[in-house]
């Protein structure tokens, strides 16, 4: 109910009030007792009801009624007399009852307006650039006039708040919603939240009572954060430190989170941020020592960083924090490459495996800090993924603190270039969570929302978002003119005081510091930083480096190990995992197509029937979780598969139920973490290289539903996977499963563009395997765990071959075996070969095929089953017993200038030709990796083959 319904509801009286029997029983009821309460001195009509129901929770009459003294005396006290009002009974009493209850409603509607749109005109921007207004807010737009100011009415709507003049609520609503603090939170559809919310704000008119150590602990944290900016602008002449200058308050707002954080019995921290204002984090929050990264702008020793490392405002950092309360916690600051937001998932993803280390279920230990820019937050796709992730179990994390640093531009972009909504954080009203926006000039106002979306997140487990609203003084960085293009912002930029000079002149005002006491905290900041400046300068100085993280002291990262890793296993073991894996509870009913399966895979335990490619990968998958290795599997449909071949979780076709014969291995069997994700690339794939990022024992992978889906996380693997250890050092054991292999699907579903991480490929910084066997991939997953050597690893797995028939391994090949880089002819011999045919993947089953077909003698078929890492002399080792001259054919299904052939040439190419002829048979060069037609398709394969044994007489 609401005002639109009080013309039904005045007619439904004119009749009730002409004929009760006109009206159904209810409503005579509800109007009786409204009378009653309104106090009109009439006697009502008597009901014949003797029970029912009456309307509740209506904004309409008769709810929280209230008659005004001046109503007891007759006097409406408004402009209008009541006989002249529409829909009059004829009797004054009853009307002005009825008018009562309209005008009441009116003032609840305006509360109402408050709550929902007060944001609008609140005082956000520290340059007062910017001015809203809001209608709705006035209180002649819901018919109330100046005369009403004085009325009383009833307020309980209000939190804290009881019989009230209209004036009095005004203020009250101005002063919760109107002030420095701008809250949106009136689209959550839950009541007891919004409730929540409204209580913890009006009570208190969203503002702190800050004792006086708070209050100079604010003022220190500003001072910490200006005199750093200064000092490193007047020693470090025009070099880029992306300054915080303008926004200081985000230093006050992360030390008072941490505080809170302790509070609430958190243990660990993940932060990540892009670089503006990334030193100063590092330098006042993580207490990264001053002279280390006053070092990093000299620069005095570039040999050690040849080829490598990253530029300061893009690293990581680590530390402890000891709260005021002596809490501790552990704090991690991500590294971040320049593409902003990437970073966020990155960050949920570390987060979600501290939780689960710790076994953490109900996600609030360890929580996450995500620092954004305003133009990024509303500009960057991978902001909604972020998001999205939030509430779904296979991502959950107990509640993320977002905080946007808002300089109200983009670089040289206004805002009405960069975004289409009102507010840069508009994106997260998808989630049903309040977003606060506030005036960083204001350090007390930005005290009180932490407080509150800390408090929020602690009582939900849900995300909240802070938007600071600040500026940038000095542009972009602090080479850039600002001015150029926008040169009224920086005008009164110009004319502004920092934001720790105007709290400090509030303080000197309250009588909450003394001069003096300002003076020495300035003093005593500067004078650390001149002695860490110093101390950086010293030709014996060598910088701080962080090492890898505790759990990270068995691995290692540099150049491939040599020796082989054993990653066999008892086939009677082996026998008894898969056995297990077909065995279902008591009643429990799979899809009947399943039950075939089911017993073949029976067969395959016994030894009766080779393993195919699920089966070869359950295996693998159930002797690390029995041998104590977590596993984690995330990606789009990778529960069922996307070929319908792995059903690791089976479904009851009765009742929907679900089962999963991986995490039934045994009592005491490691973590298995299996999920279908949301149809996401990029936000997926950085939340599972971040939680790859926190366990190294453990067996992490991502699998894309077509191989060349990653493209839409090209990023990810750009700067994170594959640059993450030259960069920043730090190791990562992630897989990345990639479907591979033309078979007339389109250009989008064949290639998982291998040439790609084969241009990336350099200092041993990745593996790309495409394993063309069963047992090949078994020993290749459990190679990836076993050794000690962390690299994320891009495997080329089939479609096709998923159920090819000469696509099997026998149980002991499987269980006694070992992942071999290079699969030589094991039927035609080197020696004497007409031609050596090399390739990789699914063409080799091809090959084979019209080489058993046609007879031909004299050519071996070679796999290259892992591309990268492998040296020129473990290719030239293999090719022992060919003779010299021999013509060596590379064959691949993608064109030229794709696959691994424009890599082979470049690598090992004019090596070759020196004792061999090096050629190649591939599809033509090509600006897509195939075509879209089915026939198409099907020649160009036959050419293909054709081509790899043209000339080939037996």
């Amino acid at each position: 109910m609401n005002s639109y319904s009080l013309d039904y509801i005045d007619d439904l009286y004119v009749q009730y009030v002409r004929d009760p029997s006109s009206v159904s029983e209810t409503w005579r009821q509800y109007f009786e007792q409204f009378l009653v309460g309104a106090g009109a001195r009439i006697t009502p009509p008597a009901s014949t009801a003797s029970s029912g129901d009456s309307p509740s929770n209506g904004s309409s009459a008769g709810a929280r009624t209230v008659v005004s003294p001046a109503f007891a005396n007759g006097q409406p006290g408004s402009s209008a007399d009541v006989s002249d009002r529409t829909g009059s009974t004829g009797d004054q009493n009853v009307d002005q009852a009825l008018w009562l209850a309209r005008i009441q409603d009116r003032v609840d509607q305006l509360v109402r307006e408050y709550r929902v749109r007060g944001h609008l005109v609140a005082t956000l921007d520290p340059l007062g650039l910017f001015e809203h207004t809001c209608p709705e807010l006035s209180p002649r737009s819901h018919g109330l006039s100046d005369q009403d100011l004085a009325r009383p009415f009833d307020s309980s709507i209000l939190e804290n708040v009881s019989g009230s003049t209209l004036d009095i609520i005004l203020k009250k609503l101005q002063s919760t919603y109107c002030r420095s603090i701008g809250a949106q939170f009136m689209h959550i559809d839950n009541r007891n939240i919004r409730d929540w919310l409204q209580r913890r704000m009006e009570t208190t008119e969203n503002r702190l009572d800050l004792s006086h150590e708070v209050q100079r602990r604010i003022y220190t944290r500003l001072a910490d954060a200006t005199i750093f900016e200064e000092f490193v602008r007047r020693k470090f002449v025009g070099a880029k430190t992306f300054s915080l200058e303008g926004a200081e308050s985000l230093i006050p707002l992360i030390d008072l989170a941490l505080e809170k954080a302790g509070q609430h019995q958190v243990k660990e921290v993940v932060m990540a941020m892009a670089h503006r204002g990334r030193l100063n984090v590092m330098a006042n929050i993580l207490k990264k020592r001053a002279m280390n990264i006053f070092w990093s702008f000299d620069d005095p020793t570039p040999e050690l960083s040849r080829g490598g490392g990253d530029v300061r405002y893009h690293l990581g950092y680590s530390s402890d924090w000891k709260t005021a309360s002596g809490d501790h916690l552990h704090i991690s600051l991500c590294f971040n490459p320049s593409h902003l937001e990437f970073v966020n998932t990155v960050a949920l993803g570390r987060t979600r495996c501290k939780q689960d280390n710790r076994e953490d279920r109900s996600r609030q230990d360890v929580m996450t800090i995500l620092i954004h820019g305003d133009a990024a937050f509303a500009g960057e796709g991978i902001v909604q993924e972020t998001l999205n992730l939030s509430e779904l179990k296979g991502y959950r994390t107990g509640g993320t603190l977002h905080v946007v640093v808002n300089n109200q531009v983009g670089f040289t972009t206004e805002p009405d270039e960069g975004r289409s909504t009102t507010y840069a954080t508009d994106v997260a009203k998808m989630l049903q969570i309040p977003i606060f926006h506030v005036n960083g000039e204001d350090p007390e106002a930005v005290a009180q929302v932490v407080s509150l979306a800390m408090d929020f997140r602690k009582e939900f487990h849900r995300d909240v978002v802070i938007d600071l609203y600040a500026y940038r003084r000095w542009g972009h960085n602090e080479g850039d003119e600002p001015r150029f293009t926008q040169p009224q912002m920086y005008a009164e930029i110009d004319r502004r005081p920092g934001v720790r000079q105007q709290y400090l002149n509030r303080l000197l005002k309250l009588g909450k510091i003394t001069e003096e006491e300002a003076d020495e905290i300035s003093r005593d900041r500067t004078e650390k930083l001149e002695s860490e400046f110093e101390a950086s300068k010293n030709e014996s100085f060598t910088p701080d480096t962080q090492t890898l993280a505790a759990n990270w002291k068995e691995y290692f990262g540099g150049p491939e190990p040599s020796d082989e890793v054993d990653t066999t296993m008892p086939v009677e073991r082996l026998s008894e995992l898969l056995d297990t894996l077909t065995r279902l509870p008591e009643g429990f009913s799979p899809h009947k197509k399943l039950k075939r399966p089911m017993q073949q895979r029976r067969e395959m335990a016994s030894g009766d029937r080779p393993l195919d490619w699920a089966a070869a990968e359950a295996a693998a998958f159930a002797s690390l979780l029995d041998a104590g290795h977590p596993i984690r599997l995330t990606g789009q449909d990778c529960e069922r598969g996307t070929f319908s071949h792995r059903h690791a979780v089976l479904h009851d076709m009765r009742d929907g139920s679900e089962y999963c014969p991986l995490k039934n291995l045994r009592e005491g069997q490691a973590r298995l973490e299996l999920f279908n994700s949301p149809l996401s690339e990029a936000g997926v794939l950085g939340f599972e290289y971040g939680y790859s990022l926190d366990c190294p024992s453990g067996l992490c992978l991502w699998e894309a539903q077509f191989g060349d889906f990653w493209n839409a996380a090209q990023v990810i693997v750009d700067q994170f996977i594959a640059s993450a250890e030259d960069k920043w050092n730090r190791l990562s054991g992630l897989v990345m499963l990639l479907p591979h292999g033309f078979e007339g699907q389109g250009p989008e579903h064949c290639s998982a563009r291998v040439e790609r991480f084969l241009a990336m490929a350099a200092e041993d910084n990745i593996q790309i395997c495409q394993p063309t066997t069963p047992a090949q991939y078994f020993h290749l997953l459990r190679r990836q765990v076993i050794r000690k050597w962390r690299k994320p690893l891009i495997a080329l797995t089939p479609k096709s071959l998923l159920r090819h028939p000469e696509v099997t391994s026998p149980l002991k090949v499987v269980a006694e075996g070992s992942f071999r880089k290079i699969l030589p002819d094991r039927k035609v011999p080197l020696e004497g070969a007409k031609r050596l045919l090399l390739c990789t993947g699914k063409v080799y089953y091809d090959l084979l095929q019209e080489r058993t077909e046609k007879e031909i003698e004299g050519v071996p078929i070679m796999r290259l089953e892992q591309l990268y890492p492998l040296s020129p002399e473990e290719i030239f080792a293999a090719f022992d017993g060919l003779a010299e001259g021999t013509e060596i054919r590379w064959v691949q299904e993608e064109p030229e200038n794709m696959g691994a052939w424009p890599y082979l040439k470049l690598k090992i190419g004019d090596e070759l030709n020196k004792r061999f002829q090096f050629t190649k048979a591939t599809r033509a060069e090509s600006a897509s990796p195939s075509t879209g037609s089915m026939a198409a398709h099907k020649l160009e394969q036959i050419d293909l083959i054709q081509a790899a044994f043209e000339g080939v007489t037996n």
